[in-house]
């Protein structure tokens, strides 16, 4: 299997990360474990449960209970999980604009999830970001 590094300079971190919305709104929510029918985004196993993000659809078709409704921010260039930087820059120009970010680390790609309702304007942020401004 090859593997590939990724970027890990921060400033073409930022320039190229071409932040994509994807469709759908996605929710935190959890369980002892991943119910049929949930193909979850991520989990993460914590003592207390295994913590899903997975579309609202399948949360609701699953009786999986959720406070928080997210829109799902790829940044498309390819970040090394090394890299330093690019998270706290990300976190830092959205929370100028007062909005809240939790971030899941990819292999390829870090993935944002946004206030649903501010998606839009979340976008717009990363963009200025990446353009310098």
């Amino acid at each position: 299997m090859t593997t590939a590094t990724g970027e890990r300079d921060l400033t073409r971190l930022i320039s190229g990360m071409r932040p994509e919305l994807r469709e759908g709104e996605y929710v935190f929510t959890h369980a002892p474990e991943v119910p049929p029918g949930v193909r979850p985004v991520a989990t993460v196993a914590e003592d207390e449960a295994i913590t899903i993000v997975c579309s609202r659809a399948e949360a609701d078709a699953a009786g999986l209970s959720y406070d928080y409704v997210a829109a799902w921010i790829e940044l498309k260039v390819h970040s090394s999980l090394e890299a330093v930087g690019l998270t706290a820059a990300v976190a830092g120009a959205l929370g100028q604009e007062g909005l809240s970010c939790n971030v899941v680390a990819g292999f390829f790609h870090d993935h944002l999830f946004i206030p649903y309702d501010e998606r839009e304007r979340a976008v717009s942020a990363l963009e200025g970001l990446a353009a310098g401004g």
